[in-house]
């Protein structure tokens, strides 16, 4: 009998956590959308930039990166009205979360950078290139099949920070959940399990596509090469 009640309760409650499942994803499509696009940015201005870029950059990283995200949310969300902008409760979302996954993601894109053997740059240069297209057009494109990996993790992250918009009025699936469990009367713990089972199978299902990314974009004998130097390191 009990069971029946939370299988009832399960199926009654899942249209509307999917449906809070589809505004999860779309933040966590636009955290990293922006994120990917600022911290390459971000990225190319640490290595390639002036002194005076790089410093600038590393302070809006460090910046980003020490302040919580809830913190972040807050500040965007209630301080933009403060300066006369209406942002939406998912607009501030996205900036807020999207220019701190930026910040993550800018140090994945450098240390994916600087991994690229610099004879390479001076062969593009010796061949008539400037740094800015040797840097566009040499290292990035290896660059980003390298980061592959560790953008998998920052995916992970950003798909389980999405559940901290609740706090600003984003009707996600943590919200959804609060809603069930406030008009139902039902059992709280059982909702909240769900919410965690569908937050897990996202993940699972995002890391599993970006580890068969990684096997179809990896560089041939970068492995190798790696293994071979790790080696002369040990001797």
């Amino acid at each position: 009998m009990v069971f029946n009640a939370h299988l009832n309760l399960i199926l009654k409650s899942l249209p509307f956590l999917l449906k809070g499942m589809v505004v999860t994803l779309e933040l966590t499509f636009a955290f990293l959308s922006i994120g990917l696009v600022v911290g390459i940015f971000l990225a190319l201005g640490q290595v390639y930039g002036r002194r005076s870029i790089s410093l600038l950059i590393s302070a809006f990283e460090r910046i980003f990166r020490a302040i919580p995200a809830l913190v972040l949310l807050f500040l965007f969300y209630f301080g933009a009205a403060q300066f006369g902008f209406n942002l939406s409760a998912f607009a501030a979302s996205c900036l807020a979360l999207g220019l701190r996954s930026a910040a993550y993601q800018s140090q994945i894109f450098r240390g994916a950078i600087q991994s690229i053997d610099i004879g390479q740059i001076m062969a593009a240069r010796a061949i008539g290139m400037t740094q800015f297209k040797a840097a566009i057009y040499i290292v990035l494109p290896q660059a980003l099949r390298l980061s592959i990996a560790p953008w998998s993790n920052e995916y992970a992250v950003v798909l389980k920070d999405t559940s901290l918009c609740y706090a600003i009025g984003v009707t996600e699936m943590m919200r959804q959940g609060r809603y069930i469990v406030a008009r139902t009367f039902g059992n709280a713990l059982l909702i909240y399990v769900v919410v965690a089972i569908l937050y897990f199978i996202l993940v699972i299902i995002g890391t599993r596509l970006l580890n068969l990314l990684e096997r179809k974009f990896r560089i041939p004998g970068y492995e190798a090469k790696e293994k071979g130097e790790m080696v002369e390191r040990m001797l």
